[in-house]
């Protein structure tokens, strides 16, 4: 149960310290931190395929399938969104 706790302890700060750092962010380093955002998303991916490969019940299986589903999205979306951000860059 000690490690359920702690588990939540960090959960919440990394969200308190997340939301402080992203909300000082001026808006012309969006672009290179959703960049940096979409590599640290492939690596959760990479994660949730090695925890789903090792999986020892259906739960964790499913929710590993969930977590790989979601990061792939957010890659995706991630890089479609810089991409056309930098198009809008290029000369016609």
């Amino acid at each position: 149960m000690s490690t359920l706790l702690v588990g939540l302890y960090v959960l919440v700060l990394a969200t308190l310290v997340g939301n402080e750092v992203i909300s000082k962010v001026p808006p012309t380093l969006h672009t290179p931190l959703m960049s940096g955002a979409n590599a640290i998303s492939g690596i959760s991916i990479v994660g949730a395929l090695v925890v789903t490969a090792q999986a020892e019940s259906s739960l964790v299986e499913w929710l590993g399938i969930v977590a790989i589903a979601m990061a792939t999205i957010n890659v995706v979306g991630g890089f479609m969104v810089t991409d056309r951000m930098l198009q809008m860059f290029k000369k016609r």
